[in-house]
């Protein structure tokens, strides 16, 4: 099992990588990443301290950890700048934060986004069917996520997504302990959202192979 969206003491979460790694290995994942909120305020120092840590994380360990960044709340003229510099810095996993029906986001913001370098876009909310389409074509995940309030609207994603064949992801976007939660209990948030069993074994099989592609 996996989860690509996570949050340390970095931005908003309370643990530090580290902590995060060993409590998601308690709890029976194989690879994360640390994706902390970024915008042109802590870019460079949040990209350098998560390159650090992950470049000393032993290889040997039972957990992969990759470094990502999440772009949240950015002006829509943004996402391409930022994208492009944690890119080049050797950042992994570039999240963008959608259009989540709980927090006041830019209009627009699940389109600029897609149109920039990321790989996932996140609680993308009442996303139409021409960004789901733009996924599609970009292959950015979208993501059904366990979060409270962004979980909202995983059942809209699914079912978009489905129906134009843009690749989904599971993820916990964890930033306190209690969000740790076991694999099957992300199982079980995949069912809730109108996903068959088949269906998220297709989910992990991507998600896996494409972790192969971006790590060592």
């Amino acid at each position: 099992m996996f989860n690509l969206h996570t949050h340390s003491l970095l931005s908003d979460g309370c643990l530090l990588p580290s902590e995060l790694a060993i409590r998601f290995t308690s709890a029976g994942y194989k690879a994360i990443a640390i994706t902390d909120h970024v915008d042109y305020s802590n870019i460079e120092s949040t990209v350098r301290a998560i390159l650090n840590f992950t470049k000393h994380w032993p290889r040997n360990s039972p957990i992969k950890v990759l470094p990502g960044v999440e772009l949240t709340h950015l002006p829509l003229e943004q996402f391409k700048p930022l994208a492009n510099y944690a890119r080049r810095a050797g950042i992994k996993v570039i999240i963008g934060h959608g259009e989540t029906p709980i927090e006041p986001v830019i209009i627009g913001t699940n389109r600029a986004a897609l149109e920039a370098d990321i790989d996932i876009l996140a609680h993308p909310g009442k996303i139409n069917d021409a960004d789901v389409k733009l996924a599609k074509r970009r292959g950015v995940f979208l993501e059904i996520t366990s979060r409270s309030g962004h979980c909202q609207t995983n059942a809209f994603v699914a079912k978009l997504a489905l129906k134009f064949g843009a690749k989904l992801i599971l993820s916990l976007d964890a930033h306190h302990p209690d969000d740790i939660l076991p694999p099957q209990k992300l199982l079980k948030v995949a069912r809730n959202a109108g996903l068959s069993v088949p269906q998220v074994n297709n989910i992990y099989r991507d998600t896996v192979s494409w972790i192969g592609r971006i790590s060592p």
